[in-house]
């Protein structure tokens, strides 16, 4: 800062994010706008559905590599808002080439699941520990899948399944 102004003559600068209008129809289309300008889907595609909702998201925030603000508008006329994040995307490097080594057969792992329901079709729901992310079904139901290793390193066996978008909260003990 310049010597000449005190920083309490300073303004705060608000912090702006792209705002995403997603409004769904009572048969589940869904039409989508960015701060006031229509985002379509590509030509002569079909309509967007409530099933489209996470890949917009997704595409969106790739588009950007910034957050976004959502407000969805459902047809009831609830509202729900929230801040959308980029998908991380792990980096990787290319491996050499193993030296041929003789095949070995292996035993597929033991998974365990644990079912929720109620989520926005199509909604990120978060497996806790978090270990990975799913897809809801077109009909909101949720099955996160890890395996027993994975499992056997929370001390409480407890998973946690988590709707980014809807809020919706499933915690059990995987069979």
């Amino acid at each position: 800062m310049p010597a000449s102004v005190h920083r309490d003559e300073v303004e705060a600068v608000p912090v702006v994010l792209p705002l995403v209008v997603i409004t769904i129809t009572d048969d589940g289309r869904m039409t989508v706008t960015v701060d006031g300008v229509p985002f379509e889907p590509e030509p002569f595609a079909p309509p967007w559905r409530r099933e489209d909702f996470a890949a917009v998201l997704d595409q969106l925030t790739e588009q950007r590599r910034s957050p976004v603000r959502v407000e969805v508008r459902e047809a009831d006329g609830s509202t729900f808002t929230d801040i959308i994040t980029p998908t991380r995307r792990r980096r990787t490097e290319p491996k050499p080439a193993p030296a041929p080594e003789p095949p070995v057969a292996s035993a597929p792992p033991e998974l365990v699941a644990l079912h929720g329901e109620g989520f926005v079709p199509g909604e990120d729901v978060a497996i806790a520990v978090v270990i990975a992310h799913g897809d809801a079904a077109p009909d909101g139901a949720m099955r996160g899948l890890l395996t027993a290793d994975q499992l056997a390193v929370s001390p409480t066996r407890e998973v946690i399944l988590l709707g980014r978008v809807s809020g919706t909260l499933t915690i059990g003990h995987p069979e």
